[in-house]
């Protein structure tokens, strides 16, 4: 009986110690669980203002178990009940380490154009010149070979090139993003190639009225980014709602006239229009010869020959305008009626008698020209032409040829001597211009040389005389209203479409870079200082089926694993689903709760604390075991 009662006893001790040694085994493993935990919380706190850091977390498992007796079932046949598995558990294990890699970090504005801030789930693509990785840290900047790059450890950030056949960004292989190439510190320069006349045409208006007409300054570029001003006029006819407009002079940046040397006319550089013809114009007045005969005491008829005639007639005569000199000074002569007999000689716009002696009492009331005598009132009506224009450029002299060059036979069509001041007035012409037509009962446009618009014409060069890049400009008047506008007219010359209001054809200066932003959806693009921008690439993201499978590398860097999915080289515009975008100017911050952190660790130490008494006790039983024998 004794010994019976003895091997239960003995067979109870060693259960006993085997539960001892279960419990501190369990105890370690809580020790060590707990540790891994702490360790986890103390991460995430030294990361609290990691830009980008993502919290992580742990989850606890029970180990494993030792089962001393296995489940029964129900015996129908005796009626005895099932019993349950004994199992007795041996710890703790940390099951899973997991990153709140979705959850948003708050936002710390910076102000600088290259920091961003992904909103989303997407993730910047960085790449170290052998492999690709990835980050929410944004804090980018530019090296010194032009490359958007991480400020931490200058891996490039990857995105796609802009595309030189459609000017957009194109979404294939990624690549490092080198927005300060050379190709794109300056934006090119570019020709005008339209412009438009707006305001209104006041008929009343004094300048319009007048002699140089209303003038308006057309501001241009040619292709190099040279700016020129065309100076163009608008003038008043005789016919209500019908004026002519015309290129009267094209300066360069200096101011300086872009006429070569010996052309007088600015419509053998640029022509604008057709050639129309103006009735009734006081357009010009140049003194003549006649100007200067202002007595009517005594009449003259007489004809006109070149100088060169005065010494074939006369080489012995004296010359007024200086001793010794050649008769060959002298502008012309006048003969008597019998076409032989000299009666006066003029020089510098005065009249001789044979003796050299002036004659300011004398007014020349007849011409003989081409064998016809003309009489002042017959002049009012004479055209340039013919015999007649040679004729009366020998009695008029070069006051014609100053005026309007060599061409000035195809361009005055009749004139007349004023009566009081004996100066020559245009009273018909001819321009290099273009017939603009207003409707008269409501004042709105009607055309000019029958369309919208009409061409500044362009020649590549002037006797030899390269005058600029230039390209044609197409003006467009349609904008234009004749109204009232109490004797001031608002006609002005703009760059650009009359559509666009200047954004189109209007030209530039060659434009040094001035500024890079970025879109919210990646597209970066530089600005320049002639008011241009360009597309210099996007900023591509990646996307992961699983973004908390992804691998932490350190520096704020993820990389691709087998469970978080793979990378297909390309990224994805991170607008594309509708849901991501990126901010400039601010950082995503980490995303760690220093509260929830610090529960966290209060939980911890005291789990762990609590797994330290379990060793405690275990001990301390083992001790009294042992004290059994005394």
């Amino acid at each position: 009986m004794m010994e019976g009662t003895n091997g239960a006893w003995v067979g109870n001790l060693k259960e006993v110690i085997s539960t001892m040694m279960r419990s501190l085994f369990s105890g370690v493993a809580g020790l060590k669980t707990h540790q891994t935990k702490m360790d986890v919380i103390g991460n995430n706190i030294a990361n609290v203002n990691t830009v980008g850091y993502k919290s992580q977390s742990i989850v606890f498992a029970d180990l494993m178990y030792q089962t001393t007796q296995s489940a029964s079932g129900p015996n129908a046949t005796t009626g005895a009940g099932g019993i349950n598995a004994r199992q007795i558990g041996l710890g703790v294990k940390s099951a899973a380490i997991n990153t709140a890699i979705t959850t948003p970090g708050s936002t710390q504005t910076t102000g600088n154009p290259f920091d961003l801030k992904i909103n989303g789930d997407a993730f910047f693509i960085v790449n170290n010149g052998t492999e690709n990785y990835f980050t929410r840290d944004g804090s980018f900047y530019v090296d010194a070979a032009g490359n958007l790059a991480m400020t931490s450890n200058g891996y490039n950030v990857m995105g796609w090139q802009v595309d030189p056949e459609t000017g957009k960004p194109k979404a294939d292989t990624v690549s490092a993003l080198r927005i300060m190439d050379s190709a794109n510190l300056t934006y090119p320069a570019a020709a005008t190639t339209d412009a438009y006349i707006s305001g209104m045409c006041d008929k009343n208006d004094s300048d319009i009225n007048s002699t140089s007409g209303r003038n308006m300054n057309l501001n241009f570029y040619d292709a190099l980014g040279y700016s020129y001003t065309a100076k163009i006029s608008v003038h008043k006819t005789a016919d209500d709602g019908v004026y002519y407009t015309q290129l009267d002079d094209i300066l360069d940046s200096n101011g300086h006239s872009i006429k070569p040397e010996g052309v007088d006319d600015i419509s053998r550089v640029a022509r604008l229009g057709n050639t129309i013809r103006v009735s009734s114009l006081d357009a010009a007045s140049v003194n003549t010869n006649v100007a200067k005969i202002n007595y009517a005491q005594e009449t003259v008829t007489g004809k006109g020959f070149t100088a060169a005639d005065v010494a074939t007639v006369n080489p012995a005569i004296a010359n007024p305008a200086g001793a010794g000199a050649t008769p060959a000074t002298f502008s012309s002569v006048i003969y008597d009626t019998d076409g032989t007999t000299i009666r006066y000689y003029v020089d510098n716009n005065l009249l001789y008698d044979t003796s050299g002696n002036p004659v300011s009492s004398a007014t020349i009331e007849s011409f003989e020209v081409a064998g016809t005598n003309y009489t002042i009132a017959q002049l009012e009506a004479q055209t340039l032409d013919g015999q007649g224009t040679s004729q009366l450029d020998q009695i008029f002299g070069n006051s014609l040829r100053g005026l309007y060059g060599d061409d000035y036979a195809n361009v005055v069509q009749s004139f007349k001597i004023d009566d009081k001041t004996g100066k020559l007035m245009i009273t018909e012409k001819t321009v290099l211009g273009c017939k603009l037509t207003y409707n008269t009962s409501n004042g709105a446009f009607d055309n000019i040389d029958g369309g919208d618009s009409v061409v500044l014409d362009f020649e590549a060069a002037i006797n030899g005389q390269n005058l600029g890049n230039f390209s044609d400009i197409t003006i467009n008047f349609s904008g234009t209203t004749q109204q009232n506008n109490g004797g001031a007219a608002t006609l002005g010359a703009n760059k650009g479409t009359l559509e666009s209001k200047g954004a189109l054809g209007c030209g530039r200066k060659t434009g040094a870079m001035s500024g890079v932003s970025i879109s919210q959806n990646g597209e970066i693009y530089a600005s320049y200082d002639n008011g241009m921008s360009k597309l210099l690439g996007q900023i591509a993201v990646a996307g992961f089926a699983n973004a908390s499978g992804l691998e932490k590398q350190g520096d704020n860097l993820y990389s691709a694993t087998q469970n978080s999915g793979e990378f297909d080289g390309v990224g994805k515009d991170i607008t594309s689903d509708g849901t991501g975008s990126i901010t400039t100017g601010a950082l995503e911050m980490s995303n760690v709760d220093l509260s929830s952190e610090f529960t966290e660790m209060i939980t911890t130490q005291r789990g762990f604390q609590a797994n330290s008494r379990i060793i405690t006790v275990s001990d301390t039983l083992l001790e009294e075991l042992t004290n059994l024998k005394r």
